[in-house]
């Protein structure tokens, strides 16, 4: 079974200023990755309050097809909730207010999708993401992001090859389940 222990209110950090944010990025290029998979990005102005975050502080929200972000949301946490968009079933994506909800397989899923989602952002990458996740306060049992993604992601991996988001090769399909 995968091990991954997800983040919880008490253990989200305040200042993880190393972590690559939306600022870092061209927010052109993200906007258009996302839009692939009908999402919309909507640009909140710095320090006012993100819409559908479940976190809040600078942690992105969703609320429908649209993706809510700051210039100081951290790129791993719009791939993190795209990931959850991409991967709920149709009936959840239609009434999506804050909670992505999900199962554990699921959240496992939306981990390993948001690391090959990264790859399509020049100047971001999987390696980069790797490293914001463990900065931010993912934990897995194998100690690291890069563990897990290398040694223990296998259901994963297949839960998104099952639910048609990748290909065996994990080449995107570009399409929600």
């Amino acid at each position: 079974m995968t091990a991954i222990s997800s983040l919880t209110s008490d253990s989200l950090p305040n200042t993880a200023n190393d972590v690559m944010r939306v600022r870092d990025t061209d927010l052109n290029l993200l906007h258009a990755l996302l839009q692939r998979f009908g999402m919309t990005l909507v640009m909140v102005a710095d320090a006012e309050p993100i819409p559908g975050s479940y976190w809040g502080e600078t942690e992105a929200g969703l609320l429908g097809d649209k993706l809510h972000l700051r210039s100081d949301t951290p790129l791993q946490s719009v791939l993190h909730e795209a990931g959850h968009y991409l991967c709920m079933d149709p009936d959840r994506r239609a009434a999506l207010n804050k909670d992505a909800g999900g199962d554990f397989d699921e959240e496992n899923a939306v981990c390993y999708l948001q690391i090959l989602l990264a790859d399509h952002i020049p100047g971001f990458g999987r390696e980069r993401m790797l490293s914001d996740m463990d900065d931010w306060g993912y934990t897995f049992r194998l100690g690291s992001a890069r563990a897990w993604f290398e040694q223990e992601a296998e259901e994963a991996r297949a839960w998104l090859i099952d639910k048609g988001l990748v290909d065996p090769l994990l080449e995107f399909r570009w399409q929600c389940r």
